[in-house]
Parts: structure tokens; sequence; C-alpha cells
């Protein structure tokens, strides 16, 4: 059925009547959504997706599991502001989210409440090259969608993937000689706007926090990066890439999630670990790396026997630096008198912390599930102590980092 999908895509142009002039099959106009015009609701037994856009575009439309969701790609459409909310009246579809995912490629992704089949789809467009997609999703057996998703991501999507960094050489870690580079990965963004409470979301919240942090890092003598400079979607192995690419000494993710009330409040640290160290930590670590299991990226599984071992010995190295970050993170933050949670360090499986040769670790600036920390994070002077309580985390880590890496031979 993708193959089938893809062929419907590449023929839509051929699909106009001879009548209408051949403008009305020019692509190169970004196409706009009409919510009003469009639906994802129940029909029969299945679901349907109707979308109404201003002008007809190449699509392809695939199947994926774990969760099981329908992914649709376009080139490229303006979802506008509209709620993804309001055109889903399915109670068969979970979730729905829309948005950008690379230049000139804009992603729809419905998570659903079991195994399905794409049983048609079809781009019809109007004589004013406007363009309709219709697709319908029937029920499938669970053997039937493990085989139609075994294969994941199609291979014609390869464009999805991070590019691969471009480095010269092999970097010896940092010394003392030269500015510290810092990395500074503001959580969620564009389609997965993370923990909300009320107007406020951890993506906006997490990206203010990060350009002020940035500033304050700066003016100390450091060299700062953003893996996100706007309210956009990243995906997880992107943001490694992009912390490799700019030659990080240090990555650290910043969010403010959200946990049953009365279950966290304060600031957190996180390390990688294979297993959560506690079930608030595990639910953490799925919900961060959810986004891109939505987005129809996952990765999981790709390195080979031998890559696998070298970053195994790469991080043999790596991890103790990353302790000892985390270390530095709580004692600073304690010393500024800043609230942290009842176990300060802690360690989950986040993806984002999986670069074996960078010290990484993951700092829940607060919680927007506790008032107290919403009412923190709001506040100019705790955020201005937070971010000084960083700065001297990070200057009292680079000096003791570098005097040990001056004790290795190089």
């Amino acid at each position: 059925m993708i193959l089938r999908a893809l062929s419907l895509c590449l023929a839509a142009a051929a699909a106009v009547p001879a009548a209408v002039p051949a403008v009305a099959a020019d692509l190169t106009a970004l196409a706009h959504l009409d919510p009003a015009a469009s639906r994802v609701a129940d029909e029969g037994g299945g679901v349907a997706v109707d979308l109404a856009i201003s002008k007809a575009v190449p699509y392809r439309a695939f199947l994926l599991d774990a969760p099981p969701r329908l992914v649709l790609d376009f080139s490229e459409v303006d979802f506008g502001a509209s709620r993804p909310g309001a055109l889903d009246t399915s109670d068969r579809v979970l979730g729905l989210a829309w948005g950008p995912i690379r230049e000139g490629w804009s992603r729809l992704v419905a998570e659903l409440d079991g195994p399905y089949r794409i049983a048609t789809a079809e781009e019809r467009v109007a004589p004013g090259g406007e363009g309709e997609l219709r697709l319908r999703l029937l029920p499938e057996d669970p053997a039937g969608f493990a085989a139609a998703t075994a294969a994941g991501v199609p291979e014609v999507a390869r464009w999805a993937l991070p590019e691969p960094a471009v480095v010269d050489a092999p970097r010896r870690r940092q010394t003392g000689e030269a500015p510290l580079v810092v990395v500074l990965d503001p959580g969620h963004g564009g389609i997965d706007p993370g923990a909300e409470a009320g107007p406020v979301h951890e993506a906006g919240v997490m990206l203010g926090f990060a350009r002020e942090l940035a500033e304050v890092l700066r003016r100390a003598g450091m060299t700062v990066a953003l893996t996100r400079e706007e309210d956009v979607f990243v995906p997880l192995e992107t943001r490694i890439s992009v912390a490799r690419a700019t030659g990080a000494d240090v990555f650290l993710s910043l969010h403010a999630d959200a946990l049953a009330e009365g279950e966290a409040t304060g600031a957190t640290v996180y390390l990688l670990a294979d297993e959560a160290s506690d079930a608030a930590s595990a639910r953490l670590a799925e919900r961060h790396d959810r986004a891109d299991l939505l987005a129809g990226i996952d990765l999981a599984g790709q390195d080979d026997l031998v890559a696998g071992v070298m970053m195994d010995l790469a991080r043999t190295e790596t991890r103790p630096r990353s302790e000892r970050l985390a270390g530095a993170l709580a004692a600073a933050i304690k010393g500024q008198g800043g609230r942290m949670h009842r176990h300060p360090i802690q360690q989950a499986a986040f993806s984002v912390l999986k670069s074996p040769d960078i010290p990484s670790v993951l700092l829940e600036v607060g919680f927007l599930s506790s008032e107290a920390d919403r009412k923190r994070l709001s506040d100019p002077e705790w955020r201005a102590r937070m971010q000084g309580a960083i700065l001297a985390a990070l200057r009292d880590w680079a000096v003791a980092d570098a005097a040990e890496a001056k004790l290795i031979r190089q």
C-alpha cells in the first residue's frame, strides 16, 4: 500500500483533466491546509482522513508500529495556526500532530488505537489546482500489520534522517587552552510542545531559558550553540549530530516536564542509564523519546557490532566525566540556594544523552506540573540565579576536567 500511495502521489499531475491549464499542476508554491474543509473521523469500521489543501502537492503515506501510527509527508504544506485537535473527531485516533520537519517538507502523524491498513489513498486535483487528499484506513489483523510495518520508515525517507556531521579529524578532549564549547539543547519544539500547563508549554519555556543561559555563558567567554533557535521540531539523533558537528565539550539538555501533582518539584540532573533509577524517571524518558516515535524516526538497532563496541569503549571514558558534571551542577544549584528534587541526580534511558564521546547530562530545571516550579520559572531573578549556578558548575567542571586531560597521554 505504501507503493500505491507513492505511485498515486507521482501520478497526481497526470490526473489533471486535459482541459486544465498546465499551471494548475505547478507544485512550486506553498500549499495551505483548509481546516474547515478537512476532517479526521470515524467512518464505518475504520478511519477517514480528508485534507483540503490550496494546491496539490506530492505526498506519501505509510504506517509505523510501537505505537501504531499513520504518517503523511508533504512537499510542502503550511498547516497554519489551527490546532490538530480541531480536525480530529475520531475515537480511533488517539493523537494528531503536524508541522515542518525539515526545509521543504511537512509531516502529519496520527496515532491509532490499533493495527490498520491503508485501504485507499488518492489525491484529487480540482480545475483550479486545489487538492483534496483522501485516505481510508481499515482494521488489520496484528500479523498483517506487523508484516507491513516491519521495514520501518521506507527507504525513500532517507532525507528524514540527520545529515552526518562533517568532522575533519579526531578531536581531543578540552584542556582549558581554548574556550569551552557548550551545546544547549532546549527540549521538544514544533509539533512536540512537551509538557503543558494551561497556555504555557515546555518547548517555549526552555527555548527562552536556553537563550538567556547562552548569553550568560558567552559573556563568560564560552562558545555556545543551541540545537534549535526557534519553535521547530528537531529529531533526537539530529540534536546529537549538532553537538558533534559543533565540536562540543559539553552537551546540556534542558527540560521542564510534568509528573503527577506532588510527585516532583525542584531541579533534577539526569545521567544516561539502561534502566531508570525510579518509575518517574522511566516515564520521563518514555515521554521525551516519544516525539521521535510519533514523527516516524526510530533508529534503534542500527549500529553494527563493531560500531557498538567502539562506542562502549568511548563511553568508558566519557561516563565518569558526565558524572562529575552532574555532581558539579547539583552542588552549584544547591550553593545558590536553588530548590533541588529530593533525589537531585538520577538516571534514565534518555536517547538525547547517548553520545558516546561528549559528556552529556539532562537538566530538569523544574516541573511545569508543580505550581511552585512554574512560579520560579516565570521569575527573572530566579532564572538568573539558576543560570549563574549552571555557569559556576561548568567553570568548576572544566578546570578539573582539563587537569585530568593533561595527565592522559594523547
